[in-house]
């Protein structure tokens, strides 16, 4: 029995044009005991496979999290299986507000030991506790205050091109280098300030929220649904909307444009952009911001030492690859040293040792 993916991304894309259905971008998690991961990982890709599901899905012991898309003729179909599993009835999805028929291009179901790597232990605190869940209009409400402190549990590559007005956007590489920082930064403001957090769809705070709890901050909060839930309730209720630039997403798109703000700028010369590209170099892959003039300069490549390496013929560049292992490049997510214009992002502790910031 087929339990993986024998089309490539190309032969898939293909498929896809030639159908020519609309298809749905949607993404969902929930933290659930599940005994038998691999077993539950195996019929899902058994169904969903029939269901023309594409993405990218984690399974663990502790739930699951998925990003996918879905042929918007058979979203009904896939909704009432999600409804047929227990722990999955009615659980909220994230539906994307700018939708790409090729956002992804094969069915990946991973188990994994965690579904969000956080690094935390989470047996010594009670991961159920999570804090109190806001609608796009109570969190408006709430950031309003002075003793409100928000703050963005991303990475600095997500919070460069978009992110909250007057959020902290912690200058960090994974979601759980920012744990200890907030921890450690905003220690004193434990009993007297209102934490406030949000992420793409609200996993990564839902977590961190039941942690916060454990380590002693008492009034803490998260964003329902995240940055996608919270831009569809805020275009269906006319609300105002506090959120400028894109949102970053883990799919072909690579964001969502919430706002017409651009806020960020190419890595390479310095214009305004907010579109994120992987060199097109295939030792590299580095994911960088490159406005078209310069994609156009250099062939959609980071440096013209890339560009050269992108020019050669397909077997010189392979033998070259070989023994070396993948770039480092590729886990920089922006930050390799030839790329000259780099946002500046207000850190936590920035902003607590100088509060004029």
């Amino acid at each position: 029995m087929q339990l993986y993916n024998t089309l490539s991304a190309k032969e898939r894309a293909k498929l896809i044009k030639d159908a020519g259905q609309k298809r749905m971008t949607l993404s969902f998690y929930q933290y659930a005991k599940i005994d038998e991961p691999q077993q539950f990982r195996d019929a899902l890709f058994i169904k969903w496979n029939t269901l023309d599901v594409l993405g990218r899905i984690y399974v663990a012991n502790e739930g699951i999290n998925a990003q996918l898309s879905v042929p918007a003729s058979l979203f009904d179909e896939f909704k009432a299986h999600l409804d047929s599993i227990d722990f999955l009835k009615g659980v909220r999805l994230n539906i994307a507000i700018e939708h790409d028929d090729f956002s992804f291009l094969k069915l990946k179901i991973k188990v994994r030991q965690k579904i969000v790597a956080d690094g935390l232990n989470d047996s010594s605190f009670d991961v159920t506790n999570i804090g109190i869940h806001l609608t796009a209009e109570k969190f408006n409400e709430l950031v309003e205050q002075d003793d409100t402190i928000l703050v963005d549990m991303r990475n600095h590559y997500e919070s460069e091109i978009g992110h909250f007005v007057d959020a902290i956007t912690p200058d960090v590489d994974t979601f759980r280098e920012s744990l200890p920082i907030i921890e450690e930064d905003l220690s004193a403001y434990k009993k007297e300030k209102n934490l406030v957090m949000y992420c793409t769809g609200g996993i990564r705070c839902e977590k961190a929220s039941a942690y916060f709890k454990h380590k002693g901050f008492e009034k803490v909060y998260q964003l329902e649904g995240g940055i996608i839930e919270y831009a569809r309730q805020v275009y269906n209720k006319g609300l105002e909307n506090k959120f400028v630039g894109k949102n970053f997403v883990f799919d072909q798109r690579r964001g969502e444009r919430i706002s017409d703000e651009i806020i960020s700028e190419c890595h390479q010369c310095g214009a305004p952009c907010d579109t994120h590209t992987n060199c097109a170099n295939d030792a590299c892959h580095l994911l960088f911001i490159q406005c078209e003039a310069c994609k156009t300069a250099l062939d959609n490549c980071c440096s013209s030492t890339c560009m050269e390496i992108h020019h050669l013929p397909a077997e010189e560049q392979k033998k070259m690859r070989q023994g070396q292992g993948n770039s480092n490049d590729i886990f920089k997510k922006g930050r390799a040293d030839n790329l000259p214009y780099k946002k500046n992002l207000r850190d936590i502790r920035t902003v607590f040792k100088n509060p004029t910031v």
